[in-house]
């Protein structure tokens, strides 16, 4: 049995591997904005249908945050994130033939359950392959094919939607999901298995890691500011600019692509300094303290509807890139044979965040429609001013344990 990893000769080729996995999460994640108009118009959806379906994605891939981790300790990247982009494929399929809601629900849970570990395994295999100081970089790059996906289903997706249907592109995106799950087959070499631990080991480190005060002075602002954010990127951000700012469907998505351009170069920056800054005592605690508040900042902002959509809209984005260091200021506090469920563990909060947000928005609207005669754009700005709120208390939490927990390093001990 081999028990020293051996790293790929040629990284790039791998990066591309599980970048193209990467790009089509995120494209996959935010494509509803785009096509809600025609989703809306051609299957007779609600606000609050929009929004159901399209949390459905984020329900499926939170479910298997903690088996997927597992499975790719037992088995490795290689091995698991095939399959399941393969699973992701006939989701993308079964959303074009949908007809009705069960359909659409069907399918988009199909697709987040699919690419459910396309950032978790490439990290994976990087914590196999290379020597802590490199991971940093090369973690780096992946959340780059982030930025790359959120920008492609921007003005890309909406000058496809002039000549294609929302339907054959969809098509086409099955295609697509199908070949990088064949490229990570052929191009990812095998990681070596970890240790085997019993199920009840496991799961015993999990309760060590929720029940911990660390763990849940990151979790609400990483959950409500990310939460809300990726439902806001993902779905509703065309509606507001369409329905609030009065914009044609094409400049919508022009701000979004904006956003994307941003977040991009956010994503960049924080690859190239953050490691550099941390050297004159600015930690990632802090940038993604000032990350977070600037993304509250932007939506108040937005709320209000001050002058500027093409600033705050951009800046919106910026903030919101610091939440890969939700994990890094989290791990802080914990050993490193728990750092896996701890990471594991946020990012299911930030799912869950993202479709309390992403459906609890469309319900918002429909009240508001319903039961007090106010209109799309009334509804969203209450929607808005009420996801702003609860990101205020978070944030006032997050602050107040300030002290305490840049104190705490490694209080945690292995199960």
């Amino acid at each position: 049995m081999r028990t020293k990893p051996i790293a790929p000769r040629f990284f790039p080729y791998v990066y591309l591997a599980f970048a193209a996995g990467y790009v089509l999460s995120y494209f996959f994640r935010n494509v509803n904005a785009v096509i809600s108009t025609e989703l809306s118009r051609e299957l007779t959806l609600s606000p609050g249908a929009l929004g159901l379906m399209t949390a459905a994605y984020f329900v499926a891939f939170g479910a298997l945050q903690l088996p997927a981790g597992m499975l790719l300790d037992r088995y490795g990247p290689r091995r698991v994130e095939p399959v399941l982009l393969a699973v992701a494929a006939v989701g993308a399929l079964a959303f074009a033939l949908a007809d009705d809601m069960p359909g659409l629900l069907f399918a988009r849970a199909l697709i987040g359950a699919g690419v459910s570990v396309c950032l978790m395994a490439p990290l994976k295999a990087i914590a196999a392959w290379y020597p802590s100081e490199r991971r940093a970089s090369l973690s780096a790059w992946i959340m780059v094919a982030a930025g790359v996906g959120a920008l492609a289903a921007t003005t890309p997706l909406e000058l496809a939607l002039r000549v294609a249907s929302w339907r054959a592109i969809f098509v086409g995106l099955a295609i697509t999901t199908l070949a990088a799950a064949v490229l990570i087959a052929w191009q990812v070499p095998d990681t070596p298995p970890a240790p085997s631990i019993g199920a009840r080991a496991q799961w015993a480190g999990v309760r060590q890691v929720l029940s911990h005060r660390r763990f849940w002075w990151i979790a609400p602002v990483a959950s409500t500011g990310i939460g809300s954010f990726m439902a806001v990127q993902g779905l509703w951000a065309v509606p507001w600019l369409m329905e609030v700012n009065g914009f044609e469907r094409a400049v919508a998505a022009e701000h979004l692509f904006a956003m994307g351009v941003t977040m991009l170069a956010g994503y960049l920056a924080l690859g190239i300094a953050a490691t550099r800054v941390a050297r004159y005592g600015v930690h990632p605690r802090h940038l993604f303290g000032a990350g977070f508040a600037l993304n509250a900042v932007c939506l108040a902002a937005i709320l209000a509807r001050l002058p500027g959509t093409w600033m705050w809209w951009p800046l919106y984005g910026l903030g919101a890139t610091v939440n890969v260091l939700a994990f890094t200021v989290l791990n802080d506090g914990f050993g490193v044979e728990l750092t896996g469920r701890a990471n594991t563990a946020l990012n299911l909060l930030m799912f869950i965040g993202s479709f309390s947000w992403q459906w609890g928005i469309g319900i918002v609207v429909d009240a508001a429609r319903s039961g007090f005669g106010l209109g799309v754009d009334a509804g969203l700005k209450l929607a808005f001013a009420l996801a702003l709120l609860l990101y205020a208390v978070a944030f006032a939490w997050f602050v107040r344990g300030w002290r305490q927990h840049a104190r705490s390093r490694h209080v945690v001990a292995a199960a």
